[in-house]
């Protein structure tokens, strides 16, 4: 397969960042980890990226254009309330995933919390880019409270996909989805 088909070395490098990180986690993926799952030298690697950190915030980048497609995707959805259950039924969708490794963002979330170099505050920009965009699904729906009601879709979310993956069982993640879905219906 050539490069014009896989994609540049730099963007298998992120696309590769953001699967290991999320399967490994930061502290224990490599550098060497990265560059085999990109099927790229070990030694190329530092051309595109000097740092591991570095890697880590072209996967935060990577988790970022895969969250704006999506939203693109639902926004052609023709109503907020379709928009919302589609998100939901992603989640669900992804309930294997899950319960091997979490959510992705979250996951990563938690653990750049602990560091305090600024990546914490970059993965907190796309919790923050998928919050206000459910705000404004409620919103459209005539709610006058639809930062609460983002707040609690986006917190039943990663608190099930803790416990999905604590647990290891992605039927968890099946029934809240379909609480979930209820609980929106009853809302409009």
């Amino acid at each position: 397969m050539t490069n014009s088909v896989r994609g540049g070395k730099r963007e298998r490098l992120a696309a590769a960042a953001a699967r290991v990180l999320h399967e490994q986690g930061v502290e224990k993926t490599t550098l060497a980890d990265i560059a085999h799952a990109a099927d790229v030298p070990v030694g190329n690697v530092y051309y595109y990226f000097k740092t591991k950190d570095q890697l880590v915030e072209a996967a935060i980048g990577e988790h970022g254009r895969a969250l704006r497609g999506l939203l693109d995707r639902l926004d052609e959805l023709p109503e907020p309330q379709r928009r919302l259950k589609a998100l939901v039924r992603g989640w669900v969708d992804q309930r294997e995933v899950a319960a091997r490794y979490g959510c992705p963002t979250g996951t990563l979330a938690s653990e750049l919390d602990k560091r305090a170099d600024g990546l914490d505050q970059a993965v907190g920009v796309l919790m923050r880019e998928l919050l206000d965009w459910m705000e404004r699904q409620f919103a459209a729906l005539g709610r006058e409270d639809a930062r609460e009601l983002a707040v609690a879709l986006l917190s039943s979310y990663q608190g099930i996909s803790l416990i999905t993956n604590t647990l290891r069982d992605p039927e968890l993640m099946k029934a809240e989805g379909d609480r979930l879905e209820r609980w929106i219906d009853a809302l409009s």
